[in-house]
């Protein structure tokens, strides 16, 4: 024991404790200046703001920046397409050069989308249930029904269209509503000696509407043939029908 507190005191033992200082110290600041130098500490960029700028200028400005890019793609109605919708990291977020920055774009191709059933719903709810499936409202029109506000036809480009049936998303429904008016009752006009141009104005102020057509004999002049009979006729008997009612009528070129 007394022979290792001897060499304690020795200047040898003073020599190698402050090598090994040294050597400790050394390694620490090659490993702290060589991390440093592998993660280029203190050294990066800001990421720019491509959010809401096209596909191609995005691109351009990362490439600028030093950065790369990946990317994903959604489909939003009402956007553009090739528009940059969301980027990760964020602008202006601090990072290191040739970092990927993930990008968003609006894609080109419209997607399809079933037309659920809205059959018989009312205006409120259809237009809800439309709006879930990515699809809008068009034009909306009235018949003559007993039923107010409710959805008695729905049609695509002048087409009428069926649950289940594939649309684009976005596309525009129109709707045929019910008046609330189908069980009223209006006068039958009379149309016979009017030609179709007269009867169909005489019908339209009356709310009814034009039903079949029967020619009598050769018709020469359509233009002025004339109505010599109508179905239903108002008689003594039947002198209203209901709003809506379609009236068939038979033309002639023969005066009455």
């Amino acid at each position: 024991m007394s022979k290792f507190i001897d060499y304690l005191k020795t200047k040898s033992f003073r020599n190698n404790i402050l090598a090994a200082v040294f050597t400790v110290f050394a390694l620490l600041l090659i490993a702290f200046f060589s991390l440093r130098y592998y993660t280029k500490h203190g050294e990066g960029l800001n990421v720019p703001l491509v959010k809401g700028l096209s596909f191609e200028q995005a691109v351009a400005k990362l490439k600028d920046a030093g950065l790369k890019y990946e990317v994903d793609s959604v489909y939003i109605m009402d956007q553009p397409p090739g528009l940059v919708i969301d980027q990760d990291p964020d602008a202006n977020t601090f990072v290191k050069d040739n970092r990927t920055v993930y990008l968003t774009i609006n894609t080109a191709k419209t997607p399809n989308t079933k037309f659920p059933d809205i059959g018989f719903k009312t205006l409120r709810e259809a237009v809800a249930i439309i709006e879930s499936a990515r699809l809008k409202l068009g034009d909306t029109t009235y018949k003559p029904d007993v039923s107010k506000d409710v959805v008695l036809q729905a049609s695509f480009g002048g087409q009428p269209i069926q649950a289940g049936q594939s649309l684009p998303v976005g596309s525009r429904i129109d709707l045929v509503l019910g008046d609330g008016r189908g069980s009223e009752e209006v006068d039958i006009p009379q149309l016979v000696g009017l030609t179709v141009d007269e009867a169909k104005f005489s019908l339209k102020g009356s709310m009814l509407s034009l039903g079949n057509i029967i020619y009598e004999g050769e018709i020469t002049d359509s233009a002025n043939a004339v109505i010599t009979k109508q179905d239903p006729m108002p008689a003594d008997s039947l002198t209203k029908v209901s709003i809506g009612t379609r009236i068939n009528i038979t033309l002639s070129n023969k005066q009455q």
